[in-house]
């Protein structure tokens, strides 16, 4: 078992690794210039020049990896050309908002999910089911940027019940804040939830279909006991699985969402960013965003091998 940890320790730690390189290779390839970006085109090439010393653009890129990949182990993202602060401070200050975001959509996202797919696992074939069902396919087709347009225009708009755009922060105001993330939470959570719908509907219902179930329906054994202690367990890791990707999901979709919504998040850190060409912020982000993504599948691994001891086996 201690093997197993470590087998998967180890690979998260490679794993990192390997995207760190591949994130710093891939911004130093782009075309264009950063330091006329900062400066303008009109520049006079002395100052260009003096700025490129300042970057430690002008070393060659090996170099540059390994001061770039100490400072990382060290915490040190580098600054940023447009806002002149260290990239750790602005990722960790933009982090709190994708954070609550994420938190509360993923909420949603399971507490909708998982029960409704429940349900249609059995009652798909009745006709009170087929209004779930489409929209299940609905959040499956609709995507989120418009269906955030659809809630501003309703619930901001129309009833003018929650903000169309801003963010309070949860220490100043927490009703203004659940207010401002209202509406960019259940816009993410539609997509992500009607996902799981299907995923867990064809998950209990391809277990209800397994032997063991009808063993235990010829003893008497109680559906809801069936359900609780047998199906719902061995459903779970298909599900699991659905779920951590759903993560990845929530994340790429914050980009969008935030700068529909105007909150200060990671996503709307990385569209400035690209915009400005800011190099070491745009490293930094996609490093976080790549370490998120690589835990949670970490994360996920290890609840396999809890909810099903047989894969550490393997």
């Amino acid at each position: 078992m201690a093997y197993y940890y470590i087998r998967k320790v180890a690979g998260f730690l490679v794993t990192l690794f390997l995207v760190s390189i591949l994130t710093f290779a891939v911004f130093q390839i782009l075309p264009g210039d950063p330091a006329l970006v900062i400066l303008g085109v009109d520049a006079d090439p002395m100052q260009i020049e003096q700025l490129h010393q300042e970057m430690g653009i002008d070393q060659p890129i090996h170099i540059r990896f390994l001061s770039w990949i100490g400072g990382v182990l060290q915490g040190d993202l580098g600054t940023s050309y447009r806002y002149h602060q260290p990239v750790s401070d602005l990722i960790g200050n933009a982090f709190g908002v994708t954070t609550q975001l994420a938190v509360f959509s993923l909420v949603l996202t399971a507490v909708v999910g998982i029960p409704v797919g429940i349900w249609l696992a059995h009652h798909s074939k009745k006709p009170y089911a087929l209004p779930v069902s489409l929209l299940s396919q609905l959040g499956l087709s609709v995507p989120a940027f418009c269906f955030s347009v659809l809630l501003i225009n309703i619930f901001s708009v129309q009833l003018k019940w929650l903000p169309s755009m801003g963010y309070t922060p949860f220490t100043q105001d927490p009703i203004a804040c659940l207010k401002s993330l209202a509406l960019p939470s259940v816009a993410i959570a539609f997509g992500s939830a009607a996902v799981l719908i299907r995923y867990v509907k064809v998950s209990v219902m391809e277990q209800e279909r397994q032997d063991y179930v009808k063993t235990a329906q010829s003893k008497g054994v109680p559906s809801k006991k069936i359900l609780r202690g047998h199906v719902l367990r061995n459903s779970l890791i298909p599900v699991l699985t659905i779920f951590g990707m759903t993560i990845t999901d929530v994340l790429g979709g914050s980009i969008i969402i935030e700068n529909v919504f105007s909150l200060p998040g990671i996503g709307r850190l990385i569209s400035s960013s690209i915009n400005s060409r800011d190099l070491p912020l745009i490293q930094g982000l996609v490093l976080y965003l790549a370490m998120i993504v690589v835990l949670c599948n970490f994360v996920v691994d290890v609840l396999y091998s809890v909810i099903d001891p047989r894969i550490r086996l393997k």
